[in-house]
C-alpha cells in the first residue's frame, strides 16, 4: 500500500511538473504532520551545516555582484527559496523551554527569505540585497540566542 501511495505521489508530481501552468490545480498547502513525517538527521549542528550552509553559502557568492544574465537570477531565486522553505522543516525542531523563541526565529528567517525570493523574481538586485541582509539578520538573531553567538553569518 505503501509503495503504491508513493508511486502515486510521484507520478502525481511529475505530472503537475510536466502539465501546462494554465492546466495546473492550485497547491492546496500541506498535509497535517503524521508519525511517518520525521527528522532523517536528529543533529540540529548536522542539519544546519548540510542543509542550510551550503545554500547559504552559494547565495552569499551570488549575491557579490549583480546577476548579468538570467542563469544569476536563477541562482538567488533557487538559493533563496531553498533557504525560506528549509525555515518550515525548523518548525518541528524548536528546543524544549524556548520554542515560541525558536519559532519566531524560524518565521522571520522564512518571511525575509522569501522576500528575498520575490526580489530575485522581480531581478530587482537593490531589493534582493536588501532582503539577504534582513535574513541574516534574523539567522544571526536566531544563532545569538541558540548558539552563544557562534555561526555569525556575513553577507
Amino acid at each position: 500500500m505503501r509503495t503504491v501511495l508513493i508511486g502515486a505521489a510521484a507520478a502525481g508530481c511529475l505530472l503537475a511538473v510536466l502539465a501546462p501552468e494554465s492546466s495546473r490545480v492550485a497547491w492546496s498547502g500541506p498535509v497535517a504532520p503524521t508519525e511517518d513525517v520525521k527528522p532523517v538527521e536528529d543533529s540540529m549542528h548536522e542539519f544546519m551545516e548540510y542543509v542550510f550552509q551550503p545554500t547559504y553559502l552559494r547565495l552569499k557568492a551570488t549575491m557579490t555582484t549583480a546577476p548579468a544574465d538570467n542563469k544569476g537570477w536563477k541562482a538567488i531565486k533557487a538559493d533563496s527559496l531553498v533557504l525560506a522553505e528549509s525555515c518550515n522543516l525548523l518548525f518541528s525542531r524548536a528546543p524544549d523551554g524556548a520554542a515560541a523563541d525558536w519559532i519566531a526565529h524560524a518565521k522571520a528567517s522564512r518571511e525575509k527569505g522569501a522576500a528575498l525570493y520575490a526580489a530575485g523574481k522581480a531581478k530587482d538586485f537593490a531589493a534582493a540585497t536588501t532582503a539577504w541582509k534582513s535574513m541574516l539578520e534574523s539567522c544571526n538573531a536566531c544563532h545569538k540566542q541558540f548558539e552563544d553567538g557562534k555561526h555569525i553569518l556575513q553577507p
